[in-house]
């Protein structure tokens, strides 16, 4: 799990680099895409074809959760990376699963309580100091990239709500696919299909792009289901919040990029938020299952 999370964030750095290099955020964003789903075709092609097969009846499903939300998920994360830091961009997505916690509270009747109520606020008033609303002019020039972050975070939010529902009924290897496959679609009906093939990049840049598809997509979703597979989902989760402390390590190394002090307390108040609610929520799974058991040792005294 924490070597997904280091991938994850290095990914980032590499998206910066080259944003600086002249690539744009929606030219990479069919790069990432179209790469990731060529590489895991021929992956499942050759280790495990029978992954490949889903109903007809799913096609639909698949179309949104790869084609429109999966696509949308992309962009809005990679401008958001454009415009601000790496660290503090990651960070806003990572408000994703308090979006989940207040969608479940609003629509599927899930109990509202204080640990809830203060991990929001306390992810509220960390996103406030990671985007600079303490500045206003640090907070003008992040406007924009605040604006994307947080469309993402609502974005991501929906895919991971979607996406749970289709690994009800396939593998993750199988939702993961075909959403990159159709997300990769998307973006070569907008784009010029496999444009980037032409487009003169030098080995550097494709260096960059092979290492974004491949350790910083492919390989860290296959480390991060091998960690939920060996520990609870839950800590599974606590564990990649390592992802944008990470990222704030290697964009500091590797682009000079440094968050204000003020940002960082934001940054430790998001994961401090994630924490808490991942912790609340494995004690709710864990409670059905003292009850069960207290009840069997009922029956047999």
């Amino acid at each position: 799990m924490l070597a997904a999370a280091v991938m994850w964030a290095s990914s980032g750095t590499a998206s910066k680099a080259l944003f600086m290099s002249g690539v744009t955020p929606f030219q990479l964003v069919q790069i990432r895409v179209t790469l990731a789903a060529l590489f895991l075709a021929l992956a499942l092609g050759v280790f495990a074809r029978r992954l490949l097969k889903i109903r007809m009846a799913d096609f639909a499903y698949f179309c949104f959760l790869g084609g429109v939300l999966l696509a949308s998920v992309q962009v809005s994360y990679l401008y958001t990376i454009s415009k601000m830091p790496v660290a503090a961009a990651i960070l806003l997505q990572y408000t994703a699963p308090l979006i989940v916690a207040l969608y479940s509270i609003c629509f599927w009747g899930e109990r509202l309580t204080l640990v809830k109520v203060g991990a929001v606020a306390l992810s509220l008033l960390g996103c406030y100091l990671v985007v600079g609303g303490y500045s206003l002019e640090l907070l003008k020039m992040n406007r924009v990239g605040t604006l994307a972050g947080l469309v993402s975070a609502v974005l991501f939010a929906a895919y991971s709500l979607l996406g749970e529902r289709g690994m009800h009924r396939y593998p993750p290897w199988t939702v993961v696919f075909y959403a990159f496959a159709f997300a990769a679609v998307t973006w070569n009906v907008f784009q010029e299909p496999f444009h980037f093939l032409r487009a003169g990049y030098s080995p550097e840049q494709w260096g960059y792009m092979l290492y974004i598809a491949l350790v910083g997509t492919l390989l860290p979703f296959g480390l991060f289901f091998e960690g939920v597979n060996r520990i609870r989902s839950t800590r599974a989760t606590i564990t990649s919040t390592a992802e944008p402390i990470s990222a704030g390590v290697i964009a500091f190394l590797f682009l000079g990029e440094a968050l204000e002090p003020l940002q960082i307390l934001g940054g430790a108040l998001v994961i401090a938020a994630i924490v808490l609610l991942q912790l609340q929520q494995e004690r709710s799974d864990l409670a059905p299952e003292a009850i069960r058991t207290e009840k069997g040792s009922s029956l047999v005294s």
